[in-house]
């Protein structure tokens, strides 16, 4: 069954990722800290309500087995992504914390296969990664290629290619993208884990504002391949002199350097490196907003007990914006860690998750953690939206009626364009249209009041980098109009927050906040007491949808009020 819904959910084609609106942000409502780092994530990326998924899990964050995998968090997340009619748009599932890390697949295992793994164990990024094979049996996640996403090295042992990648695309053995057939995935991460030798949720909320904030300002810092005799690096050293080659001709700087970490460096834009312990502070270097930095070692992705070896969240306390460990024993295996090129895909212009699935052959048992859609190197489109044909700047606040028609326009840096722009309401793709064309909308099928809509630039190249512009406006159709206000907007845990609903026209209201219902309400007029623990902490945006009738043009939305939740 997850077999078959999984297909549905990724069979109808989208025309580009890479952004808010294409990844599927998945949340355990059971956990403060869950909520507070989801509440951080869609702050700082404005994803759209509509991609916020509670799923509520009970069983901790540390393990959990094969078949409650299967029941209790993979299917019912591409059923969510199918029900919502987003299976053409989301390329990728980021966790929030508290779920489990590591899953036990030994159930799964024939005798033979039993008798040669002797770690019969996957992460929760990998799976999730390698969903659409789940059901072919423990060889199609064992694979040591299990990932055709995976680019394959040149003669010179660095990729030539770096691709963006798209739910929906199928992919070759060879890594080649097929317009038909192929294996399909969807990058995963967790955006941060709070258990155990972890992170809090202050340090996984500053790693979070700081990555987006680092999204196309090309920084000016070096990367580090650290060099050892420690088979953790040497597992990987013989292509870090066509590495840093390669990252030098694309003007990023890149230095090969003896030890486990680079010593009083206040430039460190991206890190591999291989050692069973470190000690970040002591080594003195500061880590620049966005970069990547890895550690090949057994253990990187386990944060309970003792293990003797360093988890990789001691990067994210010290400014990564994205890291990965292994949950199991993995051996010294290159294909079960980073290729050292990710930092390559990386300063190319992919973002963190394309960056960390283009570089690692076999995943499943890889932990990747942080920011999926941090992009430091990316050129980005810049975008206008005028009306036509009068070519007026659509502002925010704008009072749309009837049908209209918008023309998009991209600025890029000379040699770079805009193939393509996609319209976005409320969070859902609309519809789209190539350079130089019009998107068309009409606003009297829909509800009345606040709506944002989301006008998208695909740049050309193969790399297809996203830039948008998110625009809150009024549909006025139909003269409904609801009002929301909160009260009161600042509260700590274990407060209450009152939200109070007044429409024309309408018969009732649901409110609601991150992706779930808080309250229903009869009448033009009424008020919701909401406990704040259910919002969680940050900040949060609380809305509210009237309703008239069946249809979705019997409908209005109140302007979202936005709260804090104090710690």
């Amino acid at each position: 069954m997850l077999c078959a819904v999984a297909l549905a959910a990724v069979a109808a084609r989208g025309l580009a990722g890479g952004g808010p609106e294409n990844v599927f942000v998945v949340v355990n409502p059971n956990s403060p800290d869950s909520l507070a780092v989801a509440n951080a994530f869609v702050a700082c990326r404005d994803v759209p309500p509509i991609n916020i998924f509670m799923l509520p899990w009970k069983g901790g964050g540390e393990s959990t087995s094969m078949e409650v995998f299967r029941r209790e968090i993979m299917t019912p997340i591409v059923r969510a992504i199918d029900a919502r009619r987003l299976s053409g748009q989301i390329d990728c599932i980021a966790y929030s914390s508290d779920f489990p890390v590591r899953i036990d697949f030994t159930a799964e295992l024939s005798p033979e296969l039993a008798k040669r793994d002797a770690f019969p164990s996957a992460s929760l990024t990998g799976l999730t990664m390698l969903y659409s094979v789940l059901q072919g049996g423990p060889v199609s996640w064992l694979d040591a290629e299990s990932n055709d996403y995976y680019r394959l090295p040149a003669a010179n042992g660095v990729p030539d290619t770096t691709l963006g990648f798209r739910g929906w695309y199928g992919w070759g053995p060879r890594g080649e993208l097929l317009e038909a057939g192929g294996t399909r995935y969807l990058l995963a991460v967790m955006l941060g884990v709070t258990s155990g030798k972890a992170n809090s949720v202050r340090e996984v909320a500053a790693c979070l504002r700081s990555s987006a904030a680092a999204d196309g300002t090309r920084p000016t810092g070096t990367v580090y391949l650290m060099s050892n005799s420690d088979i953790r690096s040497t597992t990987r050293s013989g292509v870090f002199a066509a590495t840093a080659k390669a990252l030098e001709s694309l003007g990023v700087k890149a230095e090969i350097a003896s030890g486990t970490l680079p010593a009083r460096r206040k430039d460190v834009a991206g890190l591999t490196t291989g050692t069973a312990s470190f000690d970040w502070k002591a080594s003195g270097s500061t880590i620049l907003p966005g970069a990547i930095c890895e550690n090949l070692t057994s253990f990187g992705g386990v944060f309970s007990g003792s293990t003797g070896q360093t988890p990789l969240s001691e990067f994210l306390r010290a400014g990564a914006a994205g890291s990965c460990g292994t949950v199991i024993e993995p051996f010294s295996i290159q294909a079960k860690f980073p290729h050292p090129a990710i930092h390559v895909h990386y300063a190319r212009g992919a973002n963190l998750a394309e960056s960390f699935y283009q570089s690692v052959r076999s995943p499943y048992q890889l932990l990747v953690v942080g920011d999926p859609l941090c992009q430091p190197w990316a050129v980005i489109p810049q975008v206008e939206v005028v009306t036509a044909p009068d070519s007026q700047v659509l502002d925010p606040g704008a009072r749309l009626s009837g049908k209209i028609e918008l023309e998009p326009r991209a600025s890029m840096p000379e040699g770079r364009s805009a193939d393509r722009f996609e319209l976005f309401v409320d969070g859902m793709r609309f519809t789209s249209c190539g350079a130089g064309q019009w998107l068309t909308l009409d606003t009297r099928g829909m509800a009345d009041g606040h709506h944002e809509l989301r006008v998208v630039a695909i740049d050309a190249s193969p790399l297809e980098t996203q830039g948008r512009r998110i625009i809150p406006v009024t549909f006025d159709n139909a003269g409904r109009t609801l009002e929301l206000s909160v009260e009161p907007r600042r509260v700590r845990p274990g407060g209450t927050v009152r939200v109070a609903v007044k429409g024309a026209g309408i018969e009732g209201a649901v409110v609601f906040a991150m992706g779930r219902v808080l309250g229903r309400t009869s009448g033009a007029e009424a008020t919701v007491e909401v406990p704040a623990d259910l919002l969680g902490r940050g900040r949060v945006a609380i809305r509210a949808a009237g309703r008239a009738g069946p249809q979705p043009a019997d409908a209005v939305n109140a302007d979202p009020v936005f709260v804090e939740i104090l710690d």
